[in-house]
């Protein structure tokens, strides 16, 4: 019985069988995003085994994968904006992913800046993007200094400062 409970409950058991029925739905969402953001350029997937150095045994990891037109590459040879766009996709299909597991639904979402690596096609997809998903959200913040980005959003708090501190200007 404590064998079996033992590889149950060990890292090839119920957590290996949770991930590996988790990943392609994360897989799934984080594409469905990542696409909006460009325009079906980008893709992931999430790989959990390679082959080992004999080949004959098979080694448990978790390598993401991003291919573009170009095929698979890694992830170092992304620009900024792509990288970003990546981290952005998988970041909010996990978070979705969480939401639905625990039954509740996303209240908020809090961007904090990361735009200065977009151009401006890059940022107005994202722009995009984050109205797209907007009706998921009771409140979406983001945080940035662009002004191009910041003036695609109606309701802004504007946060200046001057030789007396800081202030802020509500606008929208």
């Amino acid at each position: 019985v404590y064998r079996a409970v033992s590889e149950a409950f060990g890292r090839k058991g119920i957590q290996a069988l949770m991930i590996e029925n988790l990943l392609p739905q994360l897989a799934a969402m984080t594409n469905q995003i990542l696409g909006r953001l460009s325009e079906h350029q980008l893709h992931v997937q999430f790989v959990t085994q390679r082959a080992g150095r004999k080949r004959k045994t098979l080694i448990d990891t978790l390598d993401i994968l991003i291919a573009d037109v170009r095929g698979t590459r890694p992830y170092e040879t992304y620009s900024g904006g792509e990288a970003f766009r990546v981290n952005f996709s998988i970041r909010l299909a996990i978070a979705r992913l969480l939401a639905m597991r625990s039954g509740t639904a996303l209240q908020m979402l809090i961007v904090d800046d990361g735009f200065g690596t977009q151009d401006s096609e890059g940022c107005d997809r994202l722009i995009a993007a984050i109205e797209a998903i907007a009706p998921d959200f009771a409140c979406i913040l983001t945080i940035t200094h662009m002004p191009h980005f910041r003036e695609a959003f109606q309701t802004r708090i504007d946060v200046f400062k001057d030789e007396s501190g800081s202030h802020i200007a509500i606008s929208g």
